[in-house]
This record gives structure tokens, C-alpha cells and sequence, in this order.
């Protein structure tokens, strides 16, 4: 049987809250006989609950629900740190500055891990005047495209948006050692080293 919570998930989580089954009982209005069964897997928690049940516990719901909960170690917020998450219905792109569960379309995105850009994906940087012209050799069609370029340092961030059939190509001022990151739809996530 597939459940969407798991009793092993609210019986770790209240532990580390270091509630009793009676205490969580009453911060959400059920009996403690109720969570009981939820820890022992004859029970799943009404949906109504879920949202009441992952504050009581400190976590998103997403987390409660995936049974991952996500401690963010990136304290400072270090922007080369960055994790980029793409939503394969929308396309939408999402970047955080550490760990964190996303969902989008219905969907919990996976973190995309980057690989040194290949020959298919070679990146072409070009000084003009007091900016640097970026191009990505790769074909931009409907069906397979380069979605975006990220340009990442200690502290800053530029990011611009590619769109199917346009050119794969900017200006950005390179100031700084950082990442260019560029995301191709049918090959992922590419970094180059600036």
C-alpha cells in the first residue's frame, strides 16, 4: 500500500520536536489514540490535518510528505553555492542559495546537478567593449534549446532567459570569478569556470 505520509516520518519528526504522542494530539486537535495509529501505520492522518500536522512538527509540507526534511548548511547565503531546479511541464526555473524541497505542476523537482560543458555545449566568450559576449553554439528549435544562462559570483547573480528558436546568445559584464551555467532541455545543467 502507497501512503502519502509515513508513520515512521510523524514518529521521527515528533521525537525531534521532542513532543509526546499526547502533546502533538492536542496541538492539532485530535485524540493522541489518533496518532497512535498514524506511528503504526493502521492509520493515515485526514488531508485536512496535513498542513496543522507539518507546522506542529516544523516542517514544510512538502517535507512531511516526501519524509526528507531539509537543513540548509549554505548559512551565508554564498551565492556560488546556488541550486538551479527546472519544472519539465512549465519549464519554470527556480534558484536557491542552498538545499530546499521545490514543487511545481504538481511535481517535487530534483536538484540539477551541472557537468562541465561539452563540445555540443561550448560556450563562447568575447570582450566588447566594457562587456563580454556570450554565445552558446547549440541549435535552438522548438523540440531542443538552450533555456537560460546564469552568470554566478560570491555575490552576484545575472540571469538571462533563451527562448526556442531565438539565439543563445547575451552580453554580461564578467566581473569577479565565478560559474556561467547554462541549461540545455534535452541535456541539463552545463557549467564553465570564468
Amino acid at each position: 500500500m502507497n501512503t502519502y505520509i509515513t508513520g515512521a516520518t510523524i514518529k521521527r519528526l515528533r521525537e525531534e520536536k521532542v513532543l509526546t504522542q499526547t502533546q502533538l494530539a492536542e496541538i492539532i486537535g485530535v485524540s493522541s489514540k489518533a496518532v497512535s495509529k498514524w506511528e503504526t501505520a493502521k492509520g493515515l492522518p485526514d488531508i485536512t490535518l496535513i498542513e496543522p500536522l507539518s507546522k506542529a512538527l516544523g516542517v514544510s509540507v512538502m517535507e512531511l510528505m516526501s519524509g526528507d526534511t531539509v537543513i540548509n548548511k549554505n548559512v551565508s547565503s554564498n551565492i556560488l553555492r546556488s541550486k538551479f531546479y527546472v519544472c519539465p511541464v512549465c519549464g519554470n526555473i527556480i534558484r536557491t542559495t542552498g538545499d530546499a524541497v521545490i514543487s511545481c505542476c504538481g511535481i517535487t523537482l530534483p536538484t540539477l546537478e551541472a557537468e562541465e560543458a561539452d563540445e555540443a555545449h561550448e560556450i563562447k566568450i568575447e570582450k566588447v567593449e566594457d562587456e563580454y559576449f556570450v554565445t552558446v553554439k547549440h541549435e535552438m528549435t522548438k523540440t531542443h534549446f538552450i533555456s537560460f544562462i546564469a552568470h554566478l559570483t560570491s555575490d552576484k547573480v545575472h540571469f538571462v532567459k533563451f527562448y526556442p528558436e531565438g539565439n543563445a546568445e547575451t552580453r554580461l559584464q564578467l566581473r569577479g570569478k565565478g560559474y556561467l551555467y547554462i541549461y540545455c532541455n534535452k541535456h541539463g545543467l552545463m557549467q564553465q569556470r570564468v
